[in-house]
């Protein structure tokens, strides 16, 4: 006598009397149809890598940035050709500048022979199609590791700070960049800057600004590869409160007003809320920064086998961009970039 294995038989899909009239499934059941319905997509044209320069002879591993390095200005122009094979054609550039060169007043920021300065101008000369950004700030200049200048009360001084951030901006201007960058987080530089790039004649070089740049501990192993943390104190009295969201707004009210081309938030996973609420407030293209403590948390736990590197990495940034970021700064721009061209 046969064995009676009724109970593991797959029943049919109909189960009478059961009636469902919505089924989302529909539009998930094949690869075709998701393609389809698909709302929101990548490309490498929607990333911004941020590369680290220094003045040597040769690229250096970064020990907070596993995967990053600092490049020589030869190692840079390398790397950007690179990148803009694999379509990543932003770069917005920050240097590791020797101590020898940082003062309390920061004029290395805006020495025309400085680092960025000559950077600027070989990647122009190199990469013509590179669209080239620079970080506004004192922080890489400053022998007191904050981004603006320190009184001896230990006091940020801020319109002192807009001059030399106004002098820094022209300085690249001057070598060739096509976006300025105001990360510093100090009231009335955006107006500032504009003005005196368009009393000098530039014009057309555009304004990305750090609308809201919150005082994140994310913040780390970026501090690490510049050596840019500050000597005391903190930040908190010029970056935001990460308690706060309607600051934010008012933060990006005045940005608009003084003329930004692009605003900014930072960090970005963290603050997927700000993002939206941007978007939802502006019609001014957003940015978000994937920043480096994000970057570093997704390699270390690819590492230890508990995630799968490439798969977290374009998902963070499909987020990012489902949040509203029109562009994403992101360490990871090469590599999300070759990963896309494998999936389309």
């Amino acid at each position: 006598m046969k064995k009676n294995n009724s109970k593991n038989i797959i029943p049919s899909e109909d189960i009478p009397g059961l009636e469902i009239s919505a089924r989302p499934r529909r539009n998930r059941k094949s690869e075709t149809i998701r393609k389809l319905v698909k709302e929101t997509y990548l490309e490498p044209g929607d990333f911004i890598y941020p590369v680290f320069i220094h003045d040597g002879n040769s690229d250096e591993e970064i020990t907070s940035m596993p995967g990053c390095k600092r490049f020589s200005i030869r190692g840079l122009v390398n790397e950007v050709k690179r990148s803009l094979k694999l379509g990543v054609s932003a770069f917005v550039l920050f240097p590791a500048i020797k101590d020898s060169y940082k003062t309390p007043l920061c004029e290395e920021s805006y020495n025309s022979k400085g680092l960025v300065q000559r950077a600027l101008r070989e990647l122009k000369n190199s990469c013509p199609d590179a669209t080239l950004i620079t970080d506004i700030a004192l922080d890489p200049y400053n022998s007191e590791g904050h981004d603006g200048i320190v009184s001896p009360s230990g006091e940020i001084l801020n319109d002192f700070t807009v001059d030399v951030l106004c002098k820094q901006a022209l300085s690249h201007a001057h070598a060739g960049a096509d976006v300025v960058s105001p990360s510093d987080m100090m009231d009335g530089r955006i107006g500032a800057i504009r003005e005196i790039l368009d009393e000098e004649g530039f014009t057309s070089v555009s304004i990305m600004s750090y609308t809201a740049k919150y005082a994140s501990s994310l913040y780390g192993p970026f501090r690490g590869a510049l050596d840019s943390a500050p000597k005391a104190g903190d930040k908190k009295t010029y970056q935001m409160d990460p308690a706060n969201s309607r600051e934010a707004l008012r933060e990006l009210m005045l940005d608009e007003e003084e003329g930004a081309d692009i605003v900014m938030v930072k960090p970005a996973s963290h603050y997927l809320d700000m993002v939206y609420l941007f978007k939802d407030n502006t019609d001014l293209p957003v940015a978000a920064y994937q920043v480096s403590g994000e970057y570093l948390m997704i390699k270390a736990a690819s590492n230890s086998g508990w995630l799968d590197e490439d798969k977290i990495i374009l998902e963070s940034l499909l987020s990012i961009k489902r949040a509203g970021a029109d562009m994403i700064i992101t360490y990871f721009a090469p590599r999300a970039a070759e990963l896309l061209k494998k999936q389309y």
